[in-house]
């Protein structure tokens, strides 16, 4: 079977919600349907184990902890999760526990009109984009010392202190990993939040990196900074989900790659449905600060999409510059 033209047929379908032509999206390029499944905006949901709390978030957000059988089942293919997860709705945006707590500092965080964010779901070339986006705007001759900082240090990723557990000891790994922090927050608590503090210290031009849906950001963050989107095939996506999620041990995932699918297609992964996530994109996308990669055309045209980046950005590099990125 021809792979079908990734960027028009996922472009018809987000804005159509054509669950057929998402499911085209989940075939092999090769060898027809590989995993032959749907995307369902309204999937079901069993609310008979699930603990309802009145916490809502300054997004509009009702906290749902996922708790009893529910988190029992999920413990048995994600060894990495001790704590139960949460559920925010509307969307159904699963995340860790404590994120809950840093919810808000997020939601309010002082953006600066020269930030720009690198906002993907889980697997779309996030480490690929933030490597060139950094370099572009931080070190288009490849002559800056910070280059050699951890990647982490560099492009902050907002909540994802929700992976440091809140009674962490003062020594643990979890709370010394970051250089940048000592350097730039020598009087700050980690346990407040090491990277949401490191994301408000860094000097500009900063590029902050998110996993979360725009509906968790504040509405006024495309007024303020620019905000780079990368989608990537479903299929490729979950693929490289599972490969993640069964190295990282904070998550530990065991089952199977067709289970893992299961989890994927019906928004029950870290960050939820990426149907839904990449919906709330493409419905900005006429947005002038907004601007959306293609991850299979980074791979196919990358010096066309840098180009299109380097306008985007301002940054006003040459393409010998550019094939130094």
């Amino acid at each position: 079977m021809a792979a079908p033209n990734f960027n028009k047929t996922f472009k018809l379908a987000v804005d159509a919600s054509n669950v057929d032509a998402l499911a085209v999206l989940m075939q092999d390029d090769d060898h027809g349907v590989e995993h032959p499944v749907y995307f369902n905006e309204a999937v079901p949901r069993s609310v008979d184990n699930l603990s309802r709390q009145e916490l809502v978030l300054k997004s509009g957000h009702k906290v749902e902890v996922v708790d009893g059988e529910e988190m029992e089942a999920i413990r048995k293919d994600f060894h990495g999760y001790t704590k139960n997860l949460i559920r925010l709705t509307p969307g159904r945006w699963l995340l860790l526990d404590r994120y809950k707590n840093l919810a808000n500092q997020v939601y309010d965080f002082k953006w600066r009109s020269s930030d720009v964010v690198l906002l993907t779901y889980h697997k779309c070339g996030t480490t690929w984009i933030q490597e060139i986006v950094w370099a572009m705007r931080n070190n288009p001759d490849l002559d800056n010392p910070d280059s050699a900082t951890t990647l982490l240090d560099r492009v902050p990723y907002i909540e994802s202190d929700m992976f440091i557990p809140e009674d962490a000891p003062a020594d643990s790994p979890f709370l010394s990993m970051s250089p940048a922090f000592r350097k730039l927050c020598p009087d700050a608590d980690p346990k407040d939040g090491l990277y949401l503090q490191l994301s408000e210290a860094l000097p500009d031009p900063r590029t902050i990196k998110t996993h979360l849906p725009f509906s968790l950001l504040h509405p006024s963050l495309l007024d303020t900074v620019k905000v780079v989107y990368v989608v990537r095939k479903p299929k490729a996506v979950a693929e490289s989900y599972h490969h993640h999620s069964r190295l990282f041990p904070m998550i530990g995932f065991q089952g199977s790659l067709d289970k893992f699918v299961k989890y994927f297609t019906e928004g029950n992964l870290l960050s939820g449905s990426y149907c839904a996530h990449v919906k709330e994109a493409w419905e900005r996308r006429e947005h002038p600060n907004l601007h959306l990669v293609f991850y299979e055309d980074l791979k196919a045209d990358i010096m066309g999409e840098l180009r299109r980046l380097d306008t985007f950005l301002g940054t006003h590099l040459s393409d010998t510059q550019l094939a130094k990125v």
